[in-house]
């Protein structure tokens, strides 16, 4: 059984210029520094693509449209799920510091990743676990 994050922001607006330009290298520099080059990393849909959660009204253009979506594929190996997560998600929370204004969600599976607003993303536990294994402890 696999197990996978989704992350997506919506918002009137769509991406500025700047803000493109800063997603892609979020995207780029997260990407370089993935843990693991044979499991899935961060990945967007493109505007095209359907995003795997349904056609919620808004979506398109106008009001709370979404401007923003992906999924990423979690590893089944135990070892590597916890540093692919703690990865994950701390990428999607620079793409969510990168394009401000958006309303965001962010779940694994059907349960959703709460937002602080010093650490981001995260989930309880998760990032002293991640160092612990970091650590070799």
């Amino acid at each position: 059984m696999s197990v996978s994050v989704y992350y997506s922001a919506r918002r009137a607006q769509p991406l500025t210029g700047t803000e493109s330009t800063t997603v892609e290298h979020v995207l780029t520099t997260r990407a370089q520094s993935f843990p693991y080059v044979d499991e899935e990393g961060l990945y967007l849909y493109d505007g095209d693509e359907d995003a795997g959660e349904g056609t919620d009204e808004g979506e398109g253009t106008g009001e709370n449209a979404e401007i923003l979506a992906g999924s990423t594929k979690l590893p089944s190996d135990p070892d590597r799920w916890i540093p692919a997560t703690a990865h994950v998600l701390d990428s999607v929370t620079a793409l969510r510091r990168a394009v401000g204004g958006a309303q965001w969600h962010v779940h694994l599976d059907d349960v959703d990743v709460p937002w602080d607003e010093e650490e981001g993303y995260v989930l309880p536990g998760l990032r002293e676990v991640a160092l612990g294994g970091e650590l070799g402890g």
